[in-house]
């Protein structure tokens, strides 16, 4: 099945985006605006489970790279850049190891492809919690929301994901049941078959800890030609904390 996309811009630079978890390619449309006026045809893509992209029972990293794939050939696009964020991130590394060829520039955003434990199981456990035909706004789905997560804008970013079906009713866009039942392989590391000898762009949130020494190290082997940027006052959702200046490194990485 295909993958949903949003196409901004129609410069000869192909970028091809992808979201990290309970995202969608939305959270990158300020940023595709941007960096499409400097030459670039920009794919915002949901992933499977994600957005207005299809539902499935299965989730994994070598199925999300697969999706990429058939929407690469479908899309007849070729050589082209990439940038992952988090879990787009762990699947942009994933597909880079299996399907090299086809990439000219690879950005990494806050994430390695290393086993996590992370602050999205109590997130989930929040989202698990409503019942949806309880209620008949955001605004009181976002007061139950916010007895467990403070953070008003990482609510935000969650309740993006509401919207109102054919009958009315509020529904996430998020394939909830499959990613609760399948967060074990979000965390998981990464299975990386071949090491990808092309540039390579890390960037870390300065105050993210997405991102280590000794793990950086490790995962080198994998990404000999890489280079890795810390963006200040900034945490893992670096693209939306400090949007300047990840978009001035972003693209000088992307045209050099």
């Amino acid at each position: 099945m295909l993958l949903n996309s949003k196409i901004i811009g129609d410069g000869p630079d192909t970028l091809i985006i992808l979201h990290g978890f309970l995202g969608m390619s939305d959270n990158w449309k300020s940023y595709a605006k941007k960096i499409s006026s400097f030459g670039f045809k920009v794919h915002l893509v949901d992933q499977r489970n994600h957005g207005k992209s299809f539902h499935s029972d299965y989730f994994n990293y070598k199925l999300l790279a697969d999706d990429l794939k058939y929407y690469i050939k479908f899309n007849k696009l070729n050589n082209f850049s990439l940038i992952g964020h988090s879990m787009g991130g762990k699947t942009a590394m994933m597909f880079s190891s299996f399907y090299p060829k086809s990439i000219r520039n690879l950005i990494i955003v806050d994430i390695l492809p290393i086993n996590y434990k992370s602050n999205f199981r109590i997130i989930l456990s929040s989202l698990n919690s409503i019942d949806l035909d309880k209620f008949s706004s955001r605004r009181e789905v976002d007061s139950i929301l916010a007895k467990n997560i403070k953070e008003a804008s990482l609510r935000g970013f969650l309740l993006k994901n509401l919207f109102r079906n054919s009958d009315n009713k509020l529904q996430f866009k998020f394939n909830l049941k499959t990613l609760n039942s399948k967060f074990h392989e979000v965390e998981n590391s990464i299975n990386l078959v071949l090491p990808f000898n092309k540039k390579t762009l890390f960037i870390k949130g300065e105050n993210s800890n997405y991102i280590n020494e000794l793990e950086m190290e490790k995962t080198k082997k994998f990404f000999p030609n890489f280079k890795l940027v810390t963006v200040p006052n900034s945490g893992h959702w670096v693209h939306a904390e400090n949007p300047d200046f990840f978009l001035q490194e972003t693209l000088t990485f992307l045209k050099s």
